[in-house]
């Protein structure tokens, strides 16, 4: 699958260069979504992680050194979320903080203290009794799949060093102004040249595995008679949990068209297949009636049925809604960099340009040029 990356970032290096230095042991810089907050980690591969590294990090990040884990790992380690409800604003998947028992380790904070608790996060001889809890380093589990999941850091850290043929695991930690302020793209420039450090933004990561990888497969595709008329069924089976998407379009379009989109939450898929078929459901009638009205359209239903903790966040806020005398059942929320999925079911439907159907707060989605993705238009429902 090819993607065009629409930004030009001609001050950013390429991300093949950026996955040769983590394979030779460097640190590279990593930048978010210019639309968003344009904040940089430095990053490395755990695996490769010295003390010099990490006191790097120190004097020149300032911000906290966290370690980027796999799920499968952190299970292995018996490593859990620090909260079941995360209300962190990018849902980042902290674990609780670990320290190396003995084999060196002191106090935990020093820089060879904190190199040898990451080393040992990735050492397959590392068991669960072999690190105390609380301690100096920060765990965060990565989604599977990467960034073509969900783009963060995190899961931007998991695939340079996979990319780099290393253990998928990796140390970053956010860049700060020596006033303490956040280190935005200017500055971030101005550091990765400093230190004569490459500097690339998860934008291209994502257009780069774009290039290489894909998460789903389609296992379904029939015309669907409708409540709503007669619908296009395609149903999207995701490569890393076996979890199965649904799109519903309606009309033909070409790829430089702008299309009536929404990309939506849902816990169960069957629950929509019935609402589909005969139950009531006001906002989906109302979305369903604006491609209607347009004569075409997509709505894609990305099936968050295994996120327990998402689950448990909407039962929280439930129990809390019941004590004012309400009882409806909150919306699922889903994590704001959680694209991926929705948007690689966006490229196979040739989707480019997105008029997105949303009553929402009007924001951008990180990584959307690197998907090759562009909303034009947000339309009410």
């Amino acid at each position: 699958m090819t993607v065009q990356n629409t930004k030009k970032s001609t001050e950013l290096n390429s991300i093949s260069a950026a996955i040769e230095d983590i394979r030779n042991g460097k640190i590279i810089i990593v930048v978010d979504d210019e639309n968003r907050e344009n904040e940089g980690d430095f990053l490395a591969a755990a695996e490769k992680v010295t003390p010099e590294m990490i006191n790097f990090m120190a004097t020149h990040g300032r911000g906290l050194i966290c370690a980027p884990l796999t799920e499968k790992r952190c299970k292995e380690l018996d490593l859990h979320v620090m909260v079941n409800n995360n209300t962190d604003p990018m849902e980042t998947a902290f674990t609780v903080s670990v320290d190396l028992r003995g084999k060196g380790v002191t106090t935990g904070i020093s820089a060879g203290d904190r190199a040898l608790t990451i080393k040992a996060l990735v050492d397959k001889d590392t068991k669960s009794f072999d690190l105390a809890r609380p301690g100096h380093i920060f765990p965060l589990i990565a989604k599977e799949g990467g960034v073509l999941r969900r783009t963060g850091h995190t899961e931007a850290a998991i695939d340079f060093a996979r990319l780099a043929g290393l253990q998928p695991a990796g140390v970053i930690v956010e860049i700060m102004n020596e006033d303490g302020t956040m280190a935005r793209l200017p500055q971030l420039l101005e550091v990765a040249k400093k230190f004569d450090i490459k500097i690339v933004s998860i934008e291209d990561l994502v257009a780069y595995r774009m290039e290489h990888d894909s998460l789903i497969e389609i296992k379904e595709d029939f015309n669907l008679q409708t409540r709503f008329g007669d619908f296009r069924l395609r149903a999207y089976q995701q490569t890393t949990n076996n979890q199965v998407h649904i799109a519903l379009t309606k009309g033909s379009w070409s790829k430089d068209e702008a299309i009536l989109t929404r990309v939506n939450s849902t816990l169960v898929n069957n629950d929509i297949l019935g609402t589909l078929t005969n139950n009531a459901d006001k906002k989906l009638d109302q979305m369903f009636q604006v491609i209607n009205d347009e004569g075409k359209g997509a709505i894609i239903f990305v099936n968050q049925q295994n996120q327990s903790q998402n689950l448990l966040s909407r039962l929280a806020t439930l129990k809390e809604n019941q004590k004012n005398g309400n009882i409806k059942a909150p919306e699922i929320k889903m994590d704001n960099k959680d694209f991926g999925i929705g948007a690689q079911i966006l490229h196979d439907l040739n989707i480019r340009q997105l008029k997105l159907i949303t009553n929402t707060q009007q924001t951008k989605r990180v990584g959307m040029i690197g998907y090759g993705l562009e909303i034009v238009d947000y339309v009410g429902y």
